[in-house]
């Protein structure tokens, strides 16, 4: 594989960034590569603090003596540990990932044939999105507590539009509902993904499976009364399967 230089994006060499966790192989949980087999890298760090968020190890000051401090190489040499150096989708979640510097992650990770997705509210926008395989935003919907800065999204866009893109937005209620169809109705060309919001993220306590089946049924209702028929509703797999369990 041949790593074309990029002029517009500033590789910062050796540079260490906030990781929280490096795990898999396991699955890509929801979205537009639902089912693909991942390494996740989890980093440190967010400019939101959404009510219901799932991954506060990730999020809150007060976790970050858990976060460990390492450079791309170091990161790449963890993946290639667990995958015996074989190449993988790589899966770089948060937190907010788009806060940390990952041009040379996704430079080096490239030219040893990884394949790159990442997940991110749409809040900060970076030139080095260009170099990832697949992008997710995903815009948090009012149960979350945060307003959406509709301005920073369209960045985003902009800066992720040579990447595959999708949008996904996580529906507990009505409102997240509404919100989700002015999301579609504002990047109609777009792929939209819909999932359920977990109500109890506590990793010590036990799924309500049956309490997200009949939220998913309730959903799929909604949208079928609605006709509205290019929208795709996925569960959160790794939820279904594993619960709140971190790591998997």
């Amino acid at each position: 594989m041949t790593i074309v230089a990029r002029p517009d994006i500033e590789i910062a060499k050796s540079k260490t960034m906030r990781v929280v966790e490096i795990f898999g192989p396991t699955i890509q949980g929801e979205g537009a590569y639902v089912g693909r087999p991942t390494v996740f890298i989890r980093f440190g760090g967010c400019d939101y603090r959404c009510l219901w968020c799932d991954s506060m190890h990730a999020v809150g000051q007060q976790y970050s003596h858990n976060w460990a401090k390492k450079t791309a190489q170091d990161i790449l040499d963890d993946v290639a540990a667990l995958t015996n150096g074989k190449p993988i989708l790589i899966t770089i979640s948060g937190g907010n990932p788009a806060i940390q510097q990952l041009e040379e992650l996704l430079t080096l990770g490239k030219a040893k044939g990884h394949v790159f997705s990442m997940e991110t509210q749409g809040s900060v926008s970076k030139a080095w999105f260009s170099l990832l395989d697949q992008l997710t935003l995903s815009p948090k919907p009012p149960s979350s507590g945060e307003v959406t800065d509709w301005s920073k999204l369209d960045n985003c866009i902009k800066a992720g539009a040579t990447t595959d893109m999708s949008l996904k937005v996580v529906v507990f209620d009505r409102d997240d509902y509404a919100y989700a169809q002015d999301v579609a109705k504002r990047y109609p060309n777009l792929p939209l993904f819909l999932s359920i919001g977990n109500d109890d993220t506590d990793p010590n306590s036990n799924v309500d499976k049956e309490a997200l089946y009949a939220k998913t049924r309730q959903l799929i209702d909604w949208v079928n009364a609605d006709q509205w028929y290019n929208v795709t509703i996925l569960p959160q797999l790794h939820v279904l399967l594993w619960g709140n369990q971190l790591g998997v």
